[in-house]
């Protein structure tokens, strides 16, 4: 692991930042640009430092960040060691007393978003503070989430992931309703996410073991685990681009994730149902592309670990 730093950093960075803002790219040059611009005003009022954690780029997401006139701090991983390792290793250079603003590099923050999230840390009960998150094109994104359990996967899997959200009984929470109040939540999607420090010394690190996909529904429900809550705050605000959905090996990797989650605090015959609804869900809709069909096929037979070593290289 190498630290790059821009020559002028120090001088144009304010002495003792309350909150570190920190992103993980992985051939991130494309959306890194617009993840950095929005930051002069989405961070307006807070003292602050950025730093990019990179797993190995081969474009040019270094160069940008190191380029770019907010001076981020870049530590290069060397090889793609996944979200969390990222993670980790930017805290490992951020002061232990600092709260992180935990950002993927396809997020834009809106103006003033890092105060409000801020301000909402400063309640001692809570350990994880999220925004209202918006679409590319302006749709409320359904980024709250309830905890896994044979409810929530067996209504997604015969209902479709829409449908139960909408019902209120699905993983998603897809009322818009719950989206317009301040609420105390299970959960939420890992693009943006503010860590107080509080949480960091009790929690510790991200689980590197899940590589990409439920390392947040892990850390949350850790920070849950320690007394601390999950708060949304619709106040605060930022949109996420998103990305490719639709890949075969992203997706099996998402739903073996999901199981491997799931087995942690479950046992030996509720996780084979858990696993059979994931299988079954993507089985239903195999006919919509090959993502569905990898999905199922990784639920029903499991790979070994050198098989998820293939799937996440």
């Amino acid at each position: 692991m190498r630290i790059a730093e821009n020559e002028d950093r120090n001088a144009s960075q304010p002495v003792g930042p309350c909150l570190s803002v920190v992103s993980v790219t992985y051939n991130s040059a494309e959306v890194l640009p617009g993840l950095l611009d929005s930051l002069k005003e989405g961070l307006a009022g807070v003292a602050s430092e950025i730093i990019i954690a990179d797993n190995g780029s081969v474009d040019a997401s270094v160069e940008i960040a190191l380029d770019h006139p907010s001076k981020p701090r870049v530590v290069q991983m060397g090889r793609n060691a996944g979200y969390a390792a990222g993670i980790n290793a930017a805290s490992a250079v951020i002061r232990k007393d600092a709260n992180l603003l935990i950002m993927n590099p396809d997020v834009r923050l809106m103006p003033g978003a890092a105060r409000v999230l801020l301000e909402r840390l400063s309640d001692p009960s809570v350990g994880v503070a999220v925004p209202k998150v918006f679409e590319a094109d302006g749709r409320l994104s359904w980024s709250l989430r309830r905890e896994p359990s044979l409810v929530t996967g067996w209504t997604d899997a015969v209902l479709g992931g829409a449908l139960s959200a909408r019902l209120g009984i699905g993983e998603k929470v897809g009322n818009p309703v719950r989206y317009e109040k301040r609420a105390i939540i299970d959960w939420a999607e890992g693009s943006i996410l503010a860590v107080a420090a509080r949480a960091r010394a009790l929690v510790g690190d991200w689980d590197e073991s899940f590589f990409l996909y439920s390392e947040e529904t892990d850390f949350m429900r850790r920070v849950r685990s320690a007394g601390l809550s999950v708060a949304y705050v619709p106040e605060a605000q930022a949109i996420h681009i998103g990305g490719d959905y639709n890949s075969p090996r992203l997706s099996a990797l998402l739903a073996h994730n999901r199981i491997k989650y799931y087995r942690r605090h479950h046992g030996a015959v509720s996780t084979a149902l858990f696993r059979m609804s994931i299988a079954l869900g993507e089985g239903f809709r195999a006919a919509r592309g090959p993502a569905h069909r990898a999905a199922a096929l990784i639920a029903l037979f499991p790979p070994s670990r050198e098989g998820i070593d293939l799937i996440v290289r």
